[in-house]
């Protein structure tokens, strides 16, 4: 049996819904002047209301009101979610392997970035396929460049945890503005151990279930 969860709009949410129900067809430029705010503090409210289909995007044209059936302020959908209930197959790699041992598997896999791991499988860094195009432009032997050389190293990525609001999560990726994110679990003894991607195909995939 599926599960039914409740969400409560923020009040910036409510505002952005009456905004508009009365100016529609309104750009999200447009919306932030109304507000004051700039466009990018608007841009995960924007996510979430057009996902949960109270409002409808269309390019060049701007924000609809589309509503829901429900006169009160909270909306139903038909699944409670964590990060671990949706999260997809992470690529990972080892920091000693080559460069060009890591393209290849990204390409094999189709991914769009592969996670690393150190010596004690800790999660420690992510590379993405701009990353490996920069090394490749910048020559060398890729064969014996170890990736982690060229990735991003922690703590400057940012992560989430499999047990997080699949809500929360959402807002986490609009604002880092990546397609994607490692899942992570933090063990007793300190380890950072890589259990999953979100990523904004799965998101997606997601929110047409949800629509369906």
């Amino acid at each position: 049996m599926k599960a039914v969860i409740f969400i409560q709009l923020t009040k910036r949410q409510e505002a952005i819904s009456q905004i508009v129900q009365e100016n529609q067809p309104i750009t999200g430029e447009k919306i932030a002047e109304l507000l004051h705010v700039t466009r990018a503090t608007l841009r995960s409210d924007l996510v979430v209301l057009t996902m949960i289909g109270l409002l409808d995007a269309k390019p060049k044209v701007g924000y609809f009101y589309v509503g829901i059936k429900d006169e009160k302020k909270e909306y139903t959908y038909f699944k409670d979610l964590k990060v671990s209930d949706i999260m997809g197959v992470p690529l990972i790699v080892h920091q000693t392997e080559s460069v060009y041992d890591v393209i290849v598997k990204i390409f094999m896999e189709d991914a769009g970035c592969a996670f690393i791991q150190d010596k004690k499988d800790s999660f420690c860094g992510v590379v993405s396929r701009k990353d490996l195009l920069k090394a490749s432009i910048g020559g060398g032997d890729l064969s014996k460049i170890p990736i982690g050389m060229i990735m991003t190293r922690v703590p400057n990525v940012t992560t989430v945890l499999e047990e997080e609001s699949i809500f929360d999560a959402i807002e986490t990726l609009v604002n880092r503005q990546v397609d994607s994110l490692p899942v992570v679990r933090l063990s007793e003894d300190g380890k950072t151990q890589i259990v999953g991607k979100l990523s904004k195909t799965i998101i997606t995939k997601l929110f047409l279930e949800i629509k369906d």
